[in-house]
């Protein structure tokens, strides 16, 4: 699943699904609607009659160049989007491209780094490509991520903490393949290990204790994206809690989930303007 609106492998019409709904660019393989936070991409053969070949790499990355069918590729409009993706709270969702207005859906992919390489444009010519590392948000990572949340103690100094975090969530990678995956788990690391610091054992929602200890010896919290609808990656530790699997739970599946995400928002806050330097 992507969140609850597409479902991986699953065939939809991109006009009436995707940009009906959605809105946003119909045409081109970056779709950024304004007022949703998605990121609409799309891949396929037909990629290469504008002198790009997406794919899959051994290092369990996906190849996915950016946009802009002649002359060097920038990072303006769709480009900049996928890169800032995290700091801009959107969750990257990719759509296999079939014909006749047919797409499947991939799932939603994360993107952990990017690189320049040299590519013929659609007339051509040489020119500088840029080609973005992504990988899928799902298992994979969580499960790299569960290892790895919370191996610090939360004593470290609080100060230093949400420096490095908040560093780390407007870093931009460039990286790629297995360094790309290791670079993204470290962001993640970093981001969450405050969050979890921050919340110091207390539930940032509800205001109650962790429900038990982890097998590390820690009070147990999940992190929670606030602006995302999924979990997947690291975000801004200003957009981040960490709360108790019941709050957790009923943002996500709960009738008030909205109301309360938003009501956290400003929880969380109150919370960052005291932490002011």
């Amino acid at each position: 699943m992507t969140g609850t609106i597409f479902t991986q492998g699953v065939v939809y019409n991109r006009r009436r699904d995707i940009h009906g709904p959605f809105g946003g660019q119909q045409y081109g393989g970056i779709c950024t609607p304004a007022k949703h936070p998605f990121i609409f991409i799309f891949t396929g053969e037909i990629g290469e009659a504008h002198g790009y070949a997406d794919g899959w790499t051994e290092a369990g990355t996906y190849r996915y160049f950016g946009e802009g069918q002649v002359g060097d590729m920038e990072f303006k409009s769709g480009n900049r989007a996928i890169r800032d993706h995290f700091r801009n709270g959107k969750d990257i969702l990719m759509f296999q491209i079939l014909g006749k207005g047919q797409v499947r859906c991939m799932g939603q992919f994360v993107c952990c780094g990017h690189s320049y390489e040299q590519a013929p444009d659609h007339d051509g010519n040489q020119r500088q490509a840029i080609v973005f590392a992504l990988i899928p948000a799902g298992d994979e990572i969580d499960a790299e991520i569960d290892r790895i949340e919370q191996i610090e103690s939360v004593s470290e100094d609080m100060a230093d903490l949400r420096v490095n975090a908040l560093a780390a969530a407007q870093d931009s990678p460039n990286s790629k393949g297995h360094e790309a995956r290791r670079q993204l788990y470290r962001r993640s690391e970093v981001v969450r290990r405050y969050v979890l610091a921050r919340a110091d054992g207390i539930c940032e929602e509800c205001g109650a204790l962790a429900p038990f200890t982890s097998t590390r010896g820690l009070p147990y919290l999940e992190p929670h994206h606030i602006r995302r609808l999924t979990d997947g990656g690291p975000d801004d530790p200003r957009f981040m809690a960490a709360l108790c699997p019941n709050c957790h739970c009923e943002i996500h599946h709960g009738v008030d989930g909205s109301d309360k995400n938003r009501r956290l928002q400003k929880l969380i806050d109150d919370k960052e303007s005291d932490h002011e330097i």
